[in-house]
């Protein structure tokens, strides 16, 4: 019989149609203002005692949280305001401390049942969302100190391959070397070949108390080089570290002289975010000092896990965890977590030149943090936070060489899988060439202006409308079904824009209103078609199969070459133009199934099976 579709059909469609609702809804949900709170290190716990200690902050302030939740990564507590938001974020940061990180965040109101089926709100853009705003400053000083420190590595070899005597090379207040020599001899002998080997050096020799020096200073030239190259370094660095969160379209970019601005947005883990953007983690590998070694070539150090006695280690730096070319996390044999850790050429070539020399002796891994102590005080009557930057250096491994290391080997010692993980990841995207620290954090508002946006919603909310009232004027009862279809086609994108977590930007909504024009395209080649055949003298019923026949056709190959216009677009594409692809590619697909399957099947359920002698589909028809 014409026009029925087999139950089969039918129920496939509807159970089609349920899962889009179902993942649909989670849209329906807003999200909180919240703040996170967890370690500043991934082995620090965070448990109810300090989620009440958070809470008391929050009372001294005067401020209440409207829920408050343990999480398997920290604490979140939500809020009613973004005004509440911010101001719940200083208190708390003031009452935890810096043993901890207190970070903006977005919290989801998905219901469990939902989340429990893997539906969840589909991601928004910068542009629609706004996100989470970081202005990060580097440490200009810092980043000329860690270059002279290389320095004084370089001049001892140069001076010891020469055979010049030298007693101490220092660091003076004012950023300069101070190399203290034997004799004048010495001294001369040290500035003739520096002078050779280093243009950016400004060398001037000094006498005093019978000792004969080399006063260095680095050229402002050589200076503005390094600092241009340590806030370069970062912002790749930074950007590899939000590549390994898996943030969709953020911006990291320059500003000013020592600056970096990051946008991260619909980032729920924020304060793991900001953890791993601004840690200034690094490896050093350095020997063990002799016993009979000189104390002015030594420096000792502390275990990270503090049960073990302090170690002298050499000064001398084997290599840096700028040699690692790749790290991952795993578990040893006795299922302790490790880092595995491949080095690149030049890094494989000098642990083996010093490691062959010294097996039987054992190599220290120095884990290096740069860190900020903070304090409030009362100045001018205005109570300011006081950071104040300091470097933790401590051992996390001292383990005996028992044979010359290559370009591969493992770490171990670290405080569980968490920091095993955190360390890989820092490694794998590279050591920040200098300290970096937090000056501002925020949420960021939509960058294109609300006005703009709701002016984008709205021309979605007039052109809907309006394909609407078209629709009903002109094909009455079929005008219906095309409404109805086109309404299920919006909630089909955006299921499926939820599901595979596709971010909707501005230009976005441009594909959906795109997106409308051609559902209903579709819909008029069809109804025409009908009423085409009516005019030719086919019976209702024959009209209804040859008009959906007939069309299909026409309708599948335009669909088509716009589908490969969007994929072109998205494999060119960057940025807004990828989400007008993404958005336009999957609306053609539901509009497919909508326009033709969805509207079949409501006809059939309306005129199938029956005879009928009038078609309500308009035009006198």
């Amino acid at each position: 019989m014409l026009n029925r579709y087999p139950l089969w059909k039918n129920l496939l469609i509807v159970l089609v149609l349920a899962v889009g609702v179902i993942y649909a809804a989670p849209n329906l949900y807003p999200d909180d203002y919240a703040v996170q709170v967890t370690g500043a290190s991934s082995a620090t716990p965070i448990d109810d005692r300090i989620l009440e200690r958070a809470k008391r902050a929050l009372e001294t302030e005067g401020l209440t949280s409207t829920a408050s939740e343990l999480e398997s990564n920290g604490a979140l507590l939500r809020f009613r305001s973004s005004d509440e938001q911010l101001r719940a974020q200083e208190a708390i940061k003031r009452g935890l401390g810096d043993d901890y990180v207190t970070a903006l965040n977005l919290a989801p109101t998905t219901p469990d049942w939902l989340t429990s089926i893997g539906a969840g709100p589909m991601k928004l853009g910068l542009d629609l969302r706004g996100g989470v705003h970081f202005l990060m400053e580097v440490d200009m000083v810092a980043a000329v100190k860690q270059r002279l420190d290389v320095y004084v590595s370089e001049i001892k070899t140069k001076l010891r391959s020469e055979r010049i005597r030298y007693r101490a090379i220092t660091h003076n207040e004012d950023g300069s070397l101070n190399v203290k020599f034997s004799d004048a001899e010495a001294r001369d002998a040290g500035q003739t070949l520096l002078r050779r080997e280093y243009s950016e050096f400004q060398i001037a020799a000094e006498d005093a108390d019978g000792e004969s020096f080399l006063n260095i200073n680095l050229t402002e030239a050589k200076i503005r080089e390094i600092e241009d190259y340590a806030i370069k370094q970062n912002l790749t660095t930074i950007r590899n570290r939000v590549n390994e969160l898996g943030v969709a379209e953020p911006l990291v970019q320059r500003q000013g002289r020592n600056r970096i601005v990051v946008q991260l947005p619909g980032v729920q883990d924020t304060a793991a975010a900001k953890r791993i953007l601004g840690k200034t983690a690094n490896l050093e590998f350095r020997l063990e000092a002799r016993p009979d070694e000189s104390r002015a070539n030594t420096e000792t150090f502390e275990f990270r896990d503090e049960r073990s006695r302090p170690a002298t280690i050499e000064k001398d730096i084997i290599i840096t965890g700028s040699s690692v070319a790749n790290a991952q996390a795993n578990f040893d044999e006795n299922g302790m977590p490790q880092v595995s850790i491949t080095l690149d050429g030049n890094g494989g070539r000098m642990m083996n030149r010093v490691t062959r020399n010294a097996v039987k002796r054992r190599m220290a891994v120095l884990f290096i943090e740069h860190k900020t102590r903070t304090r409030y005080e009362m100045v001018e009557g205005v109570e300011q936070e006081i950071r104040t930057p300091y470097v933790e250096k401590k051992i996390i491994s001292l383990a005996t060489i028992q044979t010359a290391l290559g370009n591969q080997f493992r770490i171990t010692g670290l405080d569980g899988a968490g920091e095993a993980s955190e360390l890989a990841l820092l490694l794998r995207a590279g050591a920040l060439a200098a300290p970096i620290y937090f000056v501002e954090e925020r949420t960021v508002g939509p960058s294109l202006g609300q006005q703009n946006i709701e002016l984008g919603v709205t021309s979605v909310q007039i052109g809907f409308a309006l394909v609407l009232v078209f629709m009903l004027v002109f094909y009455r009862v079929f005008g219906i079904v095309a409404n109805v279809a086109l309404s299920l086609n919006l909630v089909m994108l955006v299921a499926a824009m939820s599901m595979l977590s596709a971010t909707l930007t501005l230009p976005g909504i441009a594909g959906i209103v795109l997106t409308v024009g051609m559902a209903v395209d579709a819909n008029v080649l069809i109804f025409s078609r009908i009423k085409e055949e009516l005019k030719n003298g086919l019976p209702p019923q024959s009209a209804i199969h040859a008009g959906y026949e007939r069309a299909f056709s026409t309708i599948f190959d335009a669909n088509l070459t716009t589908l490969l216009v969007a994929v072109i677009l998205f494999a060119v594409g960057t940025g807004p133009v990828k989400g007008f692809a993404v958005t336009l590619s999957l609306g053609i697909i539901t509009s497919m199934f909508t326009a033709i399957m969805v509207t079949r099947s409501l006809v059939n359920l309306i005129y199938g099976g029956r005879e009928i002698k009038r078609l309500s589909i308009g035009g006198g028809v």
